[in-house]
């Protein structure tokens, strides 16, 4: 078993776009993470990454940086539809690895993906990064002591509109491209983080002319008639917040609600806004609970756990059938 205690964490980063450079920004403020390898199927584009990120070694196959025996971490960043086989790839040798959101394409594929991580005895995390930040911990807490009563609705949404191409990743059927999967799993994981499984989901979608989903709006259902609200767009920039009507009070994660904001708690016409002192992209809150579980020799996450990523990935699929959604194999 490797000795992380003495020296830092060595991390290789597989598939090198926009969301793996903000990782790469954040792993050097985190105390015992090192940037060691970065992997594209491109040399040139490993090449340029790792000299603006200063890592040691840039690779052009995601094998070669998947058998490198220094490397005690992969993080994957590609794109959906290639995350199982990149995580499956890393945990056969040896490596720790934390995985974007969304986990996989479908239950199926995360299902394969903890089977492999458990044989393996390999330690596994969605990268679902809001989980980990103070202003979301905050809310979550003051959720759950009920200081303002139970939450009688949640309305949260999360919209942009990227310009319209089809040979984009993110209107490509084919690795999971379309509002749902892209920034619909974040209003999603609200409800499932403070109301839990819902009883019953209602959802309809529109789509694009290539069959991706456009916009996708849900009602989770839960007892006693409450009720959550969720909507993913690709077409309009939509407040993206969070807000939670409760008995004594409205409590409202502020835009942009899945990364570093504020919450606003608003009672009797006042509003109190909390702040958070931020001073990272807001990565470095996962990387270091990660670099705290490989250390202590755990193979989950108590916080982002297994369970938890297998009730989002149902959750998804689920919606899913709902609005006849089916990506091309």
């Amino acid at each position: 078993m490797k000795d992380l205690t003495r020296r830092p964490i060595r991390w290789g980063i597989i598939g090198l776009g926009n969301i793996a450079g903000k990782f790469a920004t954040d792993l050097v403020t985190v105390p015992g993470a090192q940037l060691y390898a970065v992997a594209s199927r491109h040399q040139y584009k490993a090449n340029s990454f790792a000299k603006q990120f200063n890592a040691e070694k840039a690779y052009g196959t995601y094998e070669a940086l998947a058998a490198d025996p220094f490397i005690d971490a992969v993080y994957i960043a590609t794109p959906h539809s290639f995350h199982k086989a990149n995580t499956i790839l890393c945990l056969n040798s040896d490596k720790a690895v934390l995985c974007e959101k969304p986990f996989a394409m479908h239950q199926g594929e995360v299902e394969e993906m903890l089977a492999v991580a458990k044989a393996n005895k390999v330690l596994l995390m969605e990268a679902l990064w809001t989980y980990f930040l103070p202003h979301y911990q905050f809310a979550l807490k003051l959720l759950a002591t009920k200081q303002y009563g139970k939450i009688l609705k949640l309305e949260a949404d999360f919209g942009f509109r990227p310009e319209l191409d089809f040979s984009s990743r993110v209107f490509k059927k084919s690795l999971g491209g379309g509002s749902l999967l892209d920034v619909g799993i974040y209003p999603i994981f609200v409800a499932l983080t403070t109301l839990g499984k819902p009883s019953d989901i209602d959802a309809k979608a529109s789509f694009f002319e290539n069959g991706v989903d456009a916009v996708c709006e849900m009602i989770f259902n839960y007892p006693d008639g409450v009720k959550a609200f969720l909507k993913s767009s690709l077409l309009e920039n939509t407040p993206t917040e969070a807000v939670f009507y409760c008995e004594k009070a409205t409590i409202k994660i502020n835009s942009r609600f899945h990364e570093p904001s504020t919450v606003s708690i608003l009672k009797n016409g006042k509003e109190e806004v909390k702040t958070f002192g931020y001073n990272t992209i807001g990565y470095s809150y996962e990387i270091a609970h990660f670099n705290e579980l490989l250390r202590k020799g755990h193979k989950e996450s108590p916080l982002m756990s297994h369970e938890m990523s297998k009730l989002i990935i149902k959750t998804l699929d689920h919606v899913r059938q709902l609005i006849d959604l089916e990506y091309e194999k």
